[in-house]
């Protein structure tokens, strides 16, 4: 039986690079440079973001601007609109992606798998039946078959049009 390899190098980038000290989604939050920072779009409470680890293509998180580890602390109209925008983002998957199914996902605490825990933030990862699942927790590697760029314009068209219909 041959053995079969993915191979997923900009992985690499994230495992041996430096860590900054600062909070990594404040520092995201610089409206100068939203696609350089994958920013796909920003509400008043919350912006939708690329994940730059993404656990399957498509992979974004809604985050509040507000610097909170826990839903507690989130402002009630921070979380309203961090759960409006979840819909939002099901439907552009919908229309851009048409998966077989999403994850959605919240991390309180390094405890619970949270990379970031000091700023809430929510997962939403678009699945497909056969798709590599949850492999990488047993091989340490994903496949991303599509650009972040083709992925940042495709969703961030679909999201902006969803609010857009909306307002």
């Amino acid at each position: 039986m041959s053995k079969k390899y993915l191979y997923s190098p900009w992985r690499l980038d994230y495992i041996l690079g430096e860590k900054p000290g600062d909070c990594v989604m404040c520092r995201a939050q610089d409206m100068q440079h939203d696609e350089e920072n994958l920013i796909l779009y920003r509400g008043r409470y919350c912006y939708v973001m690329l994940n730059r680890y993404p656990y399957n293509n498509g992979h974004l998180m809604i985050v509040p601007y507000a610097h909170v580890s826990s839903i507690m602390d989130l402002k009630a109209e921070a979380w309203h609109e961090a759960c409006e925008l979840i819909r939002t983002c099901e439907t552009a998957y919908k229309e851009a992606y048409n998966p077989d199914g999403i994850n959605i996902g919240i991390n309180l605490g390094t405890a619970a798998g949270a990379g970031i825990a000091e700023h809430l933030h929510i997962h939403m990862v678009p699945r497909w039946n056969g798709d590599s699942n949850f492999m990488s927790v047993i091989s340490g590697e994903r496949v991303i078959p599509e650009a972040f760029e083709i992925t940042y314009h495709k969703l961030k068209d679909c999201i902006q049009k969803l609010v857009n219909c909306h307002e």
